[in-house]
């Protein structure tokens, strides 16, 4: 408990992250800075407000975090300097000092690729990321994602339906879960998986924190999956942290007329692979020998894939549910829930106000449509 209490005193030394730590440590054990007086501590080079939190740490705090630990036997805290603090994560510029983990801590050390995109993603763009979630997990791999709405909730959702593994990296404090739709997603993910955030459990979300939890994202993987990300996206945030932390690249291209995979096709014009199935994927990581062999043509993998429907922001559910690509009308059909005489007949209505384009085997959305 006393080194507990010391590495969150340490998480709460300002302007001090786990690199100036390090350096201000001069090859000493971390938890020896508490038997140092103030002189030692600043000829180190800690200065005085850190040498004051050292001395003298909030308390009131720290034991607020000591009581959220207790109130569930499957909570915890893992610091830079615990053997089960993840290794890929120490690798990057700014590995945090502390993680807050809920649920099954040892997919901490699981091999691991991200997926990332569009919040309102389309629902192609959906469906593939569930199946792209789904057959990795049926490979062994745990799915990363940051419990986001859109793609980051459908990759959680298709590890999930192929019961696999999968972590969620937060943006704020456990005790938060952020968007509320997701409320019911983290529970699931809580018997299977894990919820983790370097934010202190009573940490409200805040735009700031997203970035943050993206290099958490990619570090704690071996690859990362775009899946939609339009041409400036949060999502080619992490895919450039990846790149700087050496991670591959994967992204899902798309239709030209949707602009929501442009960023996709320009992180393949910069040297991202371009994948169509998981078997492309795991051709960049079959070094690592952590897979599952596991047919990648089998129906069966398939078989748990739902479609995640009208959470797309467009007011008309045919419309959300027409694709940038020629979707059938009974897929539309089957998607709303409706009669394919009903959708036809709204398929004209749309066609006639240029939302929608009828194509050879079904309709696609225009560009622009909202």
């Amino acid at each position: 408990m006393q080194r507990l209490h010391q590495v969150l005193t340490l998480d709460l030394l300002p302007q001090l992250g786990v690199y100036r730590l390090l350096q201000r440590l001069s090859g000493l054990d971390a938890f020896q800075l508490f038997k140092l007086t103030s002189l030692q501590l600043k000829e180190l080079g800690f200065n005085a407000s850190q040498i004051s939190s050292i001395q003298n740490p909030p308390n009131e705090k720290i034991a607020a975090v000591e009581c959220w630990l207790a109130q569930q036997p499957n909570r915890f805290v893992v610091s830079y300097f615990d053997d089960n603090y993840p290794p890929l994560l120490k690798e990057i510029s700014s590995p945090p000092l502390l993680l807050f983990c809920q649920g099954n801590i040892g997919l901490l050390h699981a091999p691991q690729v991200a997926m990332v995109g569009s919040r309102a993603a389309t629902i192609s763009g959906k469906e593939t990321a569930k199946r792209i979630a789904h057959d990795l997990a049926a490979h062994g791999i745990c799915v990363t994602s940051g419990l986001a709405a859109g793609i980051d909730s459908c990759a959680h959702r298709g590890a999930l339906n192929a019961q696999g593994a999968t972590i969620a990296v937060m943006g704020c404090g456990l005790n938060t879960i952020y968007p509320k739709s997701n409320v019911g997603l983290a529970s699931e993910i809580l018997n299977r998986g894990l919820l983790v955030s370097e934010f202190w459990p009573d940490i409200t979300p805040k735009a700031s924190q997203f970035p943050r939890r993206n290099r958490i994202v990619s570090g704690l993987s071996l690859g990362v999956v775009v899946v939609e990300a339009a041409d400036k996206s949060g999502s080619l945030i992490t895919a450039r942290l990846a790149s700087e932390q050496n991670r591959e690249v994967f992204a899902v291209p798309g239709s030209i007329n949707n602009p929501k995979v442009a960023g996709c096709h320009k992180l393949i014009t910069q040297g991202a692979k371009l994948i169509t199935s998981v078997a492309d994927i795991l051709e960049e990581l079959h070094h690592y020998n952590l897979v599952k062999e596991l047919d990648i043509g089998d129906k069966d993998s398939h078989d748990n894939i739902h479609t995640c429907q009208h959470s797309e922001s467009v007011t008309d559910p045919i419309l959300a549910n027409t694709g940038f690509e020629t979707t059938a009308v009974d897929v539309i059909a089957q998607r709303c829930d409706m009669t394919i005489e009903h959708v036809l007949e709204r398929l004209l209505m749309l066609e006639l106000s240029g939302q929608v384009s009828s194509q050879p085997g079904g309709y696609i959305r225009i560009k622009g449509a909202i």
